[in-house]
Order: structure tokens, then C-alpha cells, then sequence
């Protein structure tokens, strides 16, 4: 037998004691007054006494244990749904907290891609000049054929 059981046990005999204690004391009471009208005392004092047994410590504290007895489990389940709900919102939080920071660093960089834009513009403009000065130097280099020379012939061999 466990130890709930048997104080349970012992409880419920506690309880009974007191019940027939009651109803003994009820009973002398009875014998005592038996005139007509005391029928009403009578009836109150058993009441008072119901009342008391009702409301004694040891009844109470098993009603207590059969409460908790039953809404433990229920309370238990409840813990864990919240403590997992916990769990997935703190994954929420992290991501969300992560997304933020991805954003607020992509607007921070807009600095550096102005920086590259610039340089590529740079870059740009400096290879279209070493173009164009390469294309100045290659024309100063080579003359132009003019049409007024002509071009000397290869001695024709006759046989």
C-alpha cells in the first residue's frame, strides 16, 4: 500500500470517528431535552454538527488532495505546451532578430557601393583615355598612305 493511500485511508477513518462521535453526542442531546419544542434546538445543534465535520481540518485537507490529485496532470500538460510555445517563439525572435540586422548591414553597405561606382567610373574613364591616347600614338606613328606616291613594283622577271 502506498503512503497516500493509507493516509487516505487513515483520513476517511478519522472522519468516521468524528461522524459517530456526533451522532452520539446528538443522540444524548436528544435524551436530555426530549420536551416538545426542543425538536428545533435539537435540530440545530445537529446541524451545527454536520456543519463542523464538514468543515474539519483532515476533510478539508483530503478534499485539497483530491483537487490537486486531479488538476495536476492537466496543469502539467499546460507547462510543457507553454515551455515548447517558449521555445518556438524564441526561434521566431532569433530569425527575426537576424533579418533585422541583414537589413540594417544592407543599408550601411549602400556607402560601399557608391564607393565601387564611383571607382568603376573612374576606371572607366581612365581606359577610355588610354584608349584614345593609344589610338593618337598609333596614328602619329604610321603615316597614312598618301595616293600621290605609288607603291614601288617588283621587278618582273621575263624568261
Amino acid at each position: 500500500m502506498t503512503t497516500n493511500t493509507r493516509k487516505n485511508r487513515v483520513s476517511a477513518h478519522t472522519s468516521g470517528i468524528v461522524l459517530i462521535l456526533v451522532l452520539f453526542l446528538t443522540v444524548k442531546t436528544c435524551r436530555h431535552y426530549g420536551g416538545p419544542g426542543d425538536a428545533a434546538e435539537m435540530s440545530d445543534k445537529f446541524t451545527e454538527s454536520m456543519y463542523v465535520l464538514a468543515n474539519e481540518p483532515s476533510v478539508a485537507l483530503y478534499r485539497l488532495q483530491e483537487h490537486v490529485r486531479r488538476s495536476l496532470p492537466e496543469l502539467v500538460q499546460h507547462k510543457s505546451d507553454m515551455q515548447s510555445w517558449e521555445e518556438q517563439s524564441q526561434g521566431a525572435i532569433y530569425s527575426v532578430e537576424y533579418a533585422c540586422s541583414a537589413v540594417k548591414s544592407m543599408t550601411n553597405s549602400s556607402l560601399y557601393f557608391k564607393n565601387i561606382d564611383s571607382l568603376l567610373r573612374q576606371a572607366i574613364s581612365m581606359k577610355e583615355q588610354i584608349s584614345s591616347s593609344q589610338g593618337r600614338s598609333l596614328h602619329d606613328v604610321t603615316p597614312s598612305p598618301s595616293p600621290l606616291v605609288s607603291a614601288p613594283h617588283a621587278p618582273s622577271t621575263s624568261s
